[in-house]
């Protein structure tokens, strides 16, 4: 009773009046075309238009629909036909769109909108059309809502900022796995970008199996408002889904199944407040070490004040022997250059090298030999080559994450980067203020260590100014070159950490680990330096070194992913590199390769195990052990292949530094020497921090190693001031750990400051 009939001949007009839904069932043919027009007062609610072709072989004659509207048309087929990978096709009976709601002057304006539906087929194609209103268009702050999507169907809705609300948490959620859909932010505009095909065109959207999460901020819509759209995939390949059979011609038409997905949609507000609480916190908790610092300094000041005084003629012996020195340094080699490569300023140790360094018991005074101010030299350049290095390689890091954020905040692809998107707090351009946050401690504490060494360097300098005979003849020697490079790769690490997560995906992940390698390597050198001064390996030796390790995980990253060639190739080099560094520490430099290498390992072996008439410098066992487990990782890495290659070579590298730290402190120990009670309380608590920084980095809030989609699966809130992830206390309590470790390093050896050296054993 409220429909009518136009009085054109060639069409069929059905104008609405009433608020409630249009079922119409129609036969169309070529000569047969079809129109409606619809009426309705357009409030909130969106209005969605279905169509289930039910006649067989509509493929080859689809039937054409057109939405007109105030601002929008609207078009699409039936049967929809979409394309995936390799342009393989799809086809549709069943389509459902919802028609974009315009804005309007009033809550009572009235809105008009025309459906015309053709086809060019001949013969009648029987449909069903459905015109209907959405239940629940419009979504509520904390409510959850539940639907339906495919991808024919794709559904949309409509939120609104509340007052007081600035920024949002989009988070859509589903029980299936599959079928990988895509979640979209658009703004409030037709048309609606809703199919597999357009919906990256504008907004933000994201791949999803189980779980997406959008942070939304009102400063970028300026209707205040925006579209939730999910759409479903015609393929699953996006979200590390099985790759599907190829059709057997190109016109093929492949059957997509049942790819319905049931979903849910909640937006909850963003707590935006604790910003300045979060940066509060973290500045509290690095800032609290530098007053611990200071506060240390004051007691061993005052100890060192209260404690005795040195007998005099000590000090008049030192200062009789600088007189001499002073009288016998010419003007020119006071004020000439020192070069690196001046090592040997003694007269016979040429002559006495090879028996010296082959002694069955060695001390640091047989090691200890060569001009202070060469080795001072020499270890400052660690210093200066890791600053240069810094420098050069994160300008480019810092330009080029710029750009990847850039290119995310630009064309809406939250695929790009790989963040904890349950706990990523945007500020200004960066998309996970938080995550860069959390780095700041490796800055600050890595510049507190610098400090702490300065301190120390000053006071050796000084005690050497005044010829103190405990600083010249007894202790381990002190060069703070090595210790200052492992400072400033601290806070360069912090620096190129953050840089990492502003936008963390796997073709930068090198960048995170880096000066891991780095940290790593110089800690090796500091421990070997500590009992080898004088046959330690050069600044620019160990940098290349540490270079080639970087060159391999960049290798790894990029070919080492399930080939089996470029793992061989790396254990036969890693195995080779391993026994070459181990025979040059061994034999404390003391071998060549040339052509008798062969020989001399046969006469070695034959002397050392079989008749065991001269040991070497060590037991035997120690190369064995460094064998064995050589071939272990080697086998290892050939066994599992595993794809994160930069964190399984970084791992060896960490492995390698606990080994000799535990081989250190064993030999240490046995050498009746002790460990004083700083240097006990540093590596306790060094231990424990480790241990929990470990178990918040296997957390696992995401991973590049697999699609976006998968890796949102591990997405996780945040635990700490509703700012903080697990990945930011890993941050935290990671640099805590490095920072106590390189305490343990500048202090384990305190104990010997008044031993002399011909009494301290090299191991």
């Amino acid at each position: 009773p409220h429909m009518r009939r136009s009085s054109n001949p060639k069409s069929q007009i059905w104008t609405y009046f009433q608020r409630s839904n249009v079922h119409c069932s129609y036969t169309l043919s070529f000569s047969n075309p079809f129109a409606l027009s619809l009426s309705l007062p357009w409030q909130t609610e969106g209005v969605r238009v279905t169509v289930n072709i039910l006649s067989e072989g509509a493929e080859s004659s689809p039937i054409l629909f057109v939405v007109r509207q105030k601002q929008a048309v609207l078009s699409f087929q039936v049967p929809l036909i979409l394309r995936g990978l390799y342009q393989r096709k799809y086809p549709y009976a069943h389509v459902g769109r919802t028609l974009c709601q315009p804005p309007t002057r009033s809550l009572t304006e009235t809105q008009y909108f025309f459906v015309d539906v053709s086809t060019l087929s001949s013969l009648g194609t029987h449909y069903q059309l459905r015109i209907s209103r959405v239940d629940s268009f419009t979504l509520h702050t904390d409510k959850k809502f539940s639907f339906t999507a495919s991808p024919s169907q794709p559904q949309y809705f409509k939120y609104v900022f509340p007052d007081g609300v600035d920024t949002v948490i989009v988070k859509v959620n589903s029980e299936m796995t599959f079928p990988c859909s895509v979640m979209s932010i658009q703004d409030i505009q037709c048309p609606v970008y809703d199919l597999d095909n357009n919906v990256a065109f504008i907004g933000m959207y994201q791949t999803m199996t189980k779980t997406a999460a959008i942070t939304v901020q009102r400063k970028d819509f300026p209707s205040n408002s925006f579209y939730v759209v999910v759409v479903v995939k015609t393929e699953d390949e996006a979200c590390g889904g099985p790759l599907r059979f190829y059709p057997l011609r190109p016109d093929e038409l492949i059957d997509a199944g049942n790819r319905s997905k049931i979903l849910d949609v909640v937006v909850s507000p963003a707590i935006t407040d604790v910003y300045v609480m979060g940066m509060l916190f973290c500045l509290g908790i690095f800032l609290s070490f530098y007053l611990l610092t200071f506060l240390v300094a004051c007691v061993e000041n005052k100890r060192s004040v209260d404690r005795p005084t040195v007998v005099y003629s000590k000090y008049i012996i030192s200062y009789m022997r600088s007189l001499e020195s002073v009288a016998g340094r010419s003007r020119q080699e006071s004020l000439s250059s020192i070069e690196e490569d001046d090592y040997d300023t003694l007269a016979d140790i040429d002559s006495d090298k090879n028996i010296v360094r082959t002694k069955k018991y060695l001390c640091v005074s047989d090691l200890a030999r060569k001009d202070k101010r060469v080795l001072s030299k020499k270890y400052q350049i660690y210093f200066w080559n890791i600053a240069t290095i810094g420098v050069f390689y994160a300008l480019p890091v810092i330009q080029l994450v710029i750009t990847y954020q850039t290119v995310v905040n630009v064309t809406g692809n939250q695929d790009i980067c790989y963040y904890n998107f349950l706990c990523a707090h945007p500020l200004g351009n960066l998309s996970a203020f938080n995550n860069i946050l959390s780095n700041l401690g490796y800055v600050m504490l890595g510049l507190l260590f610098l400090l702490i060494v300065l301190q120390r360097d000053i006071i050796h300098s000084r005690a050497l100014d005044r010829n103190d005979l405990n600083a010249l003849e007894c202790g381990i020697p002190k060069h703070f070159g090595l210790f200052y490079a492992m400072g400033t790769a601290l806070m360069m690490e912090g620096l190129l950490s953050a840089c990492y997560h502003v936008c963390p995906n796997y073709t930068n992940f090198q960048f995170d680990t880096s000066f891991m390698y780095m940290i790593a390597g110089l800690c090796v050198l500091k421990l070997y330096q500590k009992r080898h001064p004088d046959i330690n390996a050069s600044a620019y030796t160990a940098y290349a070194c540490l270079a080639a390790v970087i060159f391999f995980s960049v290798l790894g990253v990029v070919f080492g992913k399930g080939n089996m060639v470029f793992w061989i190739v790396f254990s036969v080099l890693h195995i080779l590199a391993t026994m070459l560094l181990s025979t040059q520490l061994y034999y404390m430099g003391r071998w060549r390769l040339d052509s008798g290498i062969l020989r001399r390992i046969v006469y070695v072996i034959y002397t050392d195990c079989i008749r065991q008439c001269s040991g070497p410098i060590q037991l035997i066992t120690d190369m064995h052990c460094v064998v064995v487990f050589c071939l272990s990782r080697a086998a290892y890495g050939l066994l599992k292949t595993p794809n994160d290659f930069a964190s399984y070579l970084l791992a060896i590298a960490i492995c390698n530094l606990l080994l000799y730290f535990a081989f250190y402190i064993i030999m240490k120990l046995r050498s009746g020497e002790r460990i004083q009670c700083m240097a006990m309380v540093c590596i306790l608590f060094t231990a424990v921090v480790w241990g929990f920084a470990l178990f918040f980095f296997f957390q696992g809030l995401s991973t590049w190693q697999k699609t976006p989609a998968e890796s949102r699966e591990h997405n996780r809130d945040c635990i700490v001031l509703s700012f903080f992830d697990d990945h930011d206390i890993w941050h935290f309590l990671s640099s805590i750990a490095m920072f106590g470790s390189f305490l343990v390093l500048l202090t384990m050896d305190d104990d010997l400051d008044n031993v002399q050296r011909d009494k301290i054993f090299v191991f």
